[in-house]
């Protein structure tokens, strides 16, 4: 049964008609268009799905639409501000950190809320932080090197 649901996506206030139970992930494709969060493995353990949940970044595709009400939900598409890459957006195009980028988009958003809660992280700790986000590629090392760009940006520094 559907119900209204209110939460915030990409610093709007929104309010829909929802079926509470649906994923969050489909939602935000098939409700919102907002198709930059992939479908990856739809169990939670690829990491394509992620969007930040309150500065959290979490699987969409673990969580309901109505665990999200009266939150703040931003996806890839709600990162860059006023036309401005985000500068983990902006770091992962100066390092070329993706191939065929299906896993991009989580793994820009996982790396957003790594830095969110640790703005100093070691190399350890980047590559603890994105060990869940799975890139059949092969761009690890180039992702390494632009989340410790984006750490330096986000912190006023080049």
């Amino acid at each position: 049964m559907e119900q209204k649901i209110t939460f915030q996506l990409n610093g709007k206030k929104t309010e829909a008609m929802l079926d509470p139970s649906q994923t969050l992930l489909w939602v935000l494709r098939d409700h919102f268009g907002l198709t930059g969060t992939k479908f990856g493995c739809g169990m939670g353990f690829c990491g394509s799905c992620t969007v930040l949940i309150d500065n959290e970044p979490l699987r969409s595709c673990q969580v309901t639409v109505g665990e999200v009400a009266g939150k703040k939900v931003v996806t890839i598409e709600g990162l860059a501000e006023k036309g401005k890459l985000h500068p983990v957006q902006k770091a992962f195009v100066e390092h070329d950190a993706l191939q065929c980028g299906f896993c991009t988009p989580g793994m820009i958003m996982n790396a957003t809320g790594l830095l969110l809660k640790n703005p100093n992280p070691t190399t350890e700790q980047i590559k603890a932080g994105m060990e869940d986000n799975l890139c059949r590629c092969g761009a690890h090392v180039r992702i390494v090197e632009a989340v410790k760009t984006a750490s330096k940006e986000m912190k006023g520094g080049k």
